[in-house]
């Protein structure tokens, strides 16, 4: 299956413009990091990325939730229907940042623990 990440960035960049969000403003909307959004916009890193980011995307631009899926793999969107749109729950955006923050802290406790060793290895 062919992916068209191109595709996928003039997409959300139109539809962005369309609705007036800025990459912050959709980042927040849709609990995606900034960088991922950067990234998808740009089409700088094609890469194959969780499904749900690509939904979480979907349904911040006010779109079907497999909308952006459709249009990387080069199938038409389905059309959006109020009854097939979750509610946007809250809590989710904010439970996406802790995940995100936790991710950062484990990042650079490991970054920390291997410097610790790099010093013991020295002083043996």
């Amino acid at each position: 299956m062919a992916e068209d990440w191109s595709a996928v960035a003039e997409a959300v960049n139109a539809r962005a413009a369309e609705l007036a969000l800025k990459q912050r403003e959709l980042a927040e909307k849709s609990g995606v990091s900034l960088a991922i959004v950067r990234e998808i916009q740009q089409a700088r890193i094609q890469r194959r990325r969780n499904p749900r980011t690509l939904e979480a995307l979907s349904i911040a631009l006010d779109w079907h939730p497999q909308h952006l899926t459709a249009v990387l793999t080069g199938k038409t969107p389905p059309e959006s229907a109020e009854n097939t749109v979750p509610t946007e729950n809250p809590i989710i955006p904010l439970l996406n940042t802790i995940i995100r923050e936790i991710r950062g802290l484990r990042a650079q406790l490991g970054t920390l623990t291997n410097k610790l060793d790099d010093d013991q290895r020295r002083k043996n």
